[in-house]
């Protein structure tokens, strides 16, 4: 009779054990998907365009049968650790590539740092040597043998107080046919001040009235250097002196355009320029460094006819 209600007993026991085994399974197989979630999310971290070679793309089945009755391995509990060894190994992966990617970054850091380093030095060595002050003296050691100092800057018109720029004070009035050259431009009257003292600049440049056109281009530079403007004028004035064949002045004008706006629209060109205007004062040496920093800063963003100008120039000057 004890043997008779024992075994229901026990029956009962084993089956109430059973739903208590399934929910621990149930919640470790849980825990254990929700961990290769994860994983997967961080290897498209990771390596967003894949990387095969490296970390397989997701956790996959055991490819030999772990159910066979009998076997020590077999079961539920065996596929669970299969799975978490091979998170354990892809975690180890992980972490090795991370540290290669922040290797690789303290390595661009450093190399950039001594790029830096080079450059300032190397402008710095430009500023004092291939870019002299603009006195009689040193224009003419330079090989710019004009004299010419720079035309005063332009001045405010009487009742200009809503910033109007005014008529260019270094218009040579003595010749009257340039005077009359001159006063045929247009002066534009737009509301924006920077905007139309560039603009009528650029006209006078354009009729190859270079010193009159500096005089316009002037007060954009010096009274609204904020102005998306005044990176053209600065440009422009340097051309302007390198068109009237004074390249010594156009390479302080171009030099002081990129070293005080170096992300302002022109200051590629202007580097371009100052190359030039190098060349033509005989410093090979500095026109290829120019070429150079020009090609590090802005190579992305430069036309395919200024790679080509720059080619040029760099064979013209037998750069290394």
């Amino acid at each position: 009779m004890r043997t008779f209600f024992g075994l229901p007993l026990a029956a009962l026991g084993l089956l109430l054990a059973l739903p208590a085994a399934a929910q621990d399974q149930g919640a470790l197989d849980g825990r254990v998907n929700k961990l290769e979630r994860e994983m997967r999310a961080v290897q498209r971290k990771v390596f967003p365009g894949g990387a095969p070679n490296q970390v397989e793309p997701q956790i996959t089945a055991p490819t030999q049968p772990t159910d066979i009755p009998g076997s020590p391995s077999s079961g539920p509990l065996a596929t669970l650790t299969a799975r978490i060894d091979a998170l354990e190994s892809q975690q180890q992966s992980l972490t090795g590539q991370l540290e290669q990617v922040q290797y690789k970054q303290r390595q661009l850091e450093e190399s950039f740092a001594a790029y830096k380093a080079a450059t300032d030095a190397r402008l710095k060595t430009a500023e004092a040597g291939a870019l002299p002050p603009a006195t009689p003296g040193a224009i003419a050691a330079a090989g710019d043998t004009s004299t010419d100092t720079p035309p005063p800057a332009a001045t405010r018109g009487p009742g200009n107080g809503g910033g109007t720029l005014g008529t260019p004070a270094a218009t040579p009035a003595a010749d009257p046919a340039r005077a009359a050259r001159v006063n045929a431009i247009e002066k534009p009257a737009t509301g924006d001040a920077a905007e139309d003292g560039y603009t009528y600049g650029y006209r006078l440049w354009n009729a190859k009235l270079y010193p009159e056109a500096i005089a316009a281009l002037r007060p954009v530079v010096q009274q609204y250097p904020k102005h998306r403007r005044a990176s053209f004028a600065q440009n422009l004035i340097g051309r302007a002196y390198l068109d009237d064949g004074k390249p010594s002045l156009a390479s302080r004008e171009f030099y002081e355009n990129y070293k005080n706006a170096p992300d302002g629209e022109r200051a590629p060109d202007s580097l371009f320029y100052l190359a030039d205007a190098l060349t033509k004062l005989r410093k090979t040496k500095e026109a290829c460094d120019v070429y150079g920093e020009l090609t590090d800063v802005y190579g992305d963003k430069m036309s395919g006819t200024m790679k080509a100008d720059i080619a040029k120039g760099r064979t013209a000057n037998k750069c290394v």
